[in-house]
């Protein structure tokens, strides 16, 4: 799991910003909010233009780096990547993850969403290696190393080689491979390794907008109207949406031109799409985006998922993800007040993020010991928590 995340120098964070997901205080209610004593469901709090969306687009970088251009988010592709306030060259992302006994860092800078500086792999506080693309020094990568994170056959030799032929290109910076996602996609390693963990957990990273498909219509989601076909499939959205509080009873039909068209039974079939709630909507999609894309999902940024739903039914949503995905860790972003609630989260579990770009839990931003008693919402109305803002 991610144990650690530091930012720095990236959009608006000039300084560094920190999620420990370790930073537990030992609550002894909503055990389920942590899982192997870290953070498992996260919600954080921010005004507007805070940047909980370059947050989540940042916490995902690490996937574009190990595995494809293709996976960076519109927002590192385009506009200011570095803050713009800063005279730094570079921003800073560092990873630390726990799996079980072993912790695992990776560290790297980006000049640029598609320029990268340099990085380094620690391992249980060792240095695995270290790689300075800028100024091509490579001296630090040892083969005997390797060993540390499991990699069976390698030849450092050949990656290196591959830097020299790149080097003849223009565009040779840009495409600068990191070594870790060579080690990764071009070794052997032992299906013990760390690296190989690494790799899982990363691979299944996710960050779902969760108001973003509300216009694309029934076309859009013929596949998964497919997938609706199975009535117990059909069954399990229809039991999704009146745990909501959306009591509803649905139908698949198919259509002459082979479409198909999910509809809501009354005494006649009312089209789903067209006569749906914005909420009702928004909230079909995210539970497509979950059973089609977050199964087995390793970690999730959710976006604003609650946007368009009553509180009652955000309650409920949390309470879903708690219950179904208690390994999964889940960061999601709300404006909600309702949501701050003991009887839901813990305070070591929710943020605020702040204008000036730093991360306070709820339980750290007071000098008051917050216990399960506490009205947490009545206290940040009140203004017990505004310092942090």
């Amino acid at each position: 799991m991610l144990k650690k995340f530091v930012l720095r120098n990236y959009k608006n964070f000039k300084d560094s910003i920190v999620i420990d997901f370790g930073n537990t205080a030992g609550y002894q209610f909503n055990l389920d909010c942590v899982t192997d004593g870290l953070i498992s469901k996260m919600l954080i709090y921010g005004r507007n233009a805070t940047g909980k969306t370059n947050l989540g687009e940042a916490l995902m970088n690490i996937q574009s780096t190990l595995f494809s251009r293709r996976f960076l988010p519109r927002g590192m592709r385009t506009g200011n990547f570095l803050n713009a306030d800063s005279d730094e060259v570079s921003a800073s992302f560092s990873y630390t993850f726990q799996f079980g006994n072993d912790e695992v860092t990776y560290h790297y800078r980006r000049l640029s969403g598609e320029k990268l500086q340099d990085e380094e792999l620690i391992v249980n506080g060792i240095s695995v290696f270290e790689c300075d693309h800028a100024n091509r020094n490579y001296e630090d990568i040892d083969i005997g190393k390797l060993e540390i994170v499991g990699v069976e056959t390698a030849n450092p030799n050949i990656y290196l080689q591959a830097l020299e032929e790149d080097s003849e290109t223009e565009d040779s910076v840009e495409m600068r491979l990191p070594f870790l996602s060579w080690l990764i996609n071009n070794t052997v390693t032992r299906r013990d390794s760390v690296l190989f963990r690494l790799s899982n957990y990363v691979r299944r990273m996710d960050i779902i907008r969760a108001n973003r498909q509300m216009g694309f219509g029934t076309l859009y989601y013929q596949k998964f109207y497919e997938y609706l076909e199975n009535p117990d499939h059909l069954s399990n959205l229809e039991e999704f949406l009146n745990e909501m509080g959306i009591e509803c009873k649905l139908r698949m039909e198919e259509l002459p031109d082979d479409q198909r068209e999910l509809y809501f039974v009354h005494e006649k079939l009312v089209p789903f799409y067209e006569n749906a709630s914005s909420g009702t909507r928004v909230l079909f999609d995210l539970y497509r985006r979950f059973i089609t894309r977050v199964v087995n999902s390793s970690f999730v940024y959710l976006d604003e998922f609650d946007a368009f739903y009553h509180y009652e039914m955000a309650e409920n949503v949390v309470r879903f993800f708690k219950k179904n995905y208690p390994k999964s860790q889940i960061v999601m972003t709300t404006h909600n007040t309702n949501l701050m609630t003991n009887r839901l989260m813990r305070p070591d579990c929710l943020f605020i993020l702040s204008q000036a770009g730093k991360l306070t839990s709820l339980c750290n931003a007071t000098e008051r010991e917050l216990r399960e008693g506490h009205n947490l919402e009545k206290m940040y109305i009140s203004g017990e928590f505004e310092q942090y803002e």
